[in-house]
């Protein structure tokens, strides 16, 4: 049976479940969730009840969460590319990289968002969610001085973490040039098949960003 993936190609973390699939070039079929739609929110919430995606779908089974999706992939329907290690402390470290990504990249860059979004912008949470960042890309400046991706010395869990974190965390809080590991690493990233494929579905939807979307990338 054919695995189905609801997500949206704007969506940040779906990026993280599009990307583990394209690549390995597992076959599934796209459902992307409009949850302006009746129909469309409705079915989310019958697979997952607070309505957030991405949601996987194998047969009976719904897997929630991105993480959980990438290894879920990796035992029931692995590719040529592993995206958690088989050794268990490589294993552990991917899943560390991975949990930082969402933690200290993602959850401050979407607090931005999410500010300008709803129209609140109190320079508090800003302020704090910069702070963040700046901290985040400070670390993992050191981290990536002699690597080329993320966790071990393949592409996988975490870089699949890291690709939307830091495409949209550059755009609302811009990696400075005392950080030219993390750029490259960014570079890296989004020259990767994969990802650049991601990136291009999700290039019509640019205009909802609420802060604007930059004229590059």
């Amino acid at each position: 049976m054919t695995l189905a993936l609801y997500a949206h190609p704007f969506a940040s973390y779906c990026w993280k479940a599009l990307i583990a699939l394209y690549e390995n070039e597992t076959a599934f079929n796209y459902h992307v969730v409009d949850l302006g739609d009746t129909a469309s929110a409705a079915e989310l919430e019958r697979l997952w009840p607070f309505k957030k995606f991405p949601v996987l779908v194998d047969g009976n089974t719904s897997v929630i969460e991105s993480s959980i999706i990438i290894e879920y992939l990796d035992l029931h329907h692995p590719g040529s590319v592993r995206m958690v290690p088989a050794d268990a402390a490589a294993a552990l470290d991917a899943r560390f990289v991975d949990r930082f990504f969402d933690h200290y990249v993602h959850t401050p860059m979407q607090a931005i968002v999410a500010e300008t979004l709803h129209g609140t912008k109190r320079d508090d949470v800003v302020a704090q969610a910069r702070a963040t960042l700046d901290t985040a890309y400070a670390w993992l400046a050191r981290r990536m001085e002699n690597r080329t991706w993320a966790a071990g010395d393949s592409f996988g869990l975490a870089d699949c973490s890291a690709a939307p974190a830091l495409f949209y965390a550059d755009w609302v809080h811009s990696i400075g040039a005392d950080f030219p590991a993390v750029r490259a690493y960014r570079q890296r990233l989004n020259a990767r098949p994969s990802v650049a494929r991601t990136i291009d579905e999700a290039r019509p939807y640019r205009h909802f960003f609420p802060l604007g979307a930059p004229d590059r990338d």
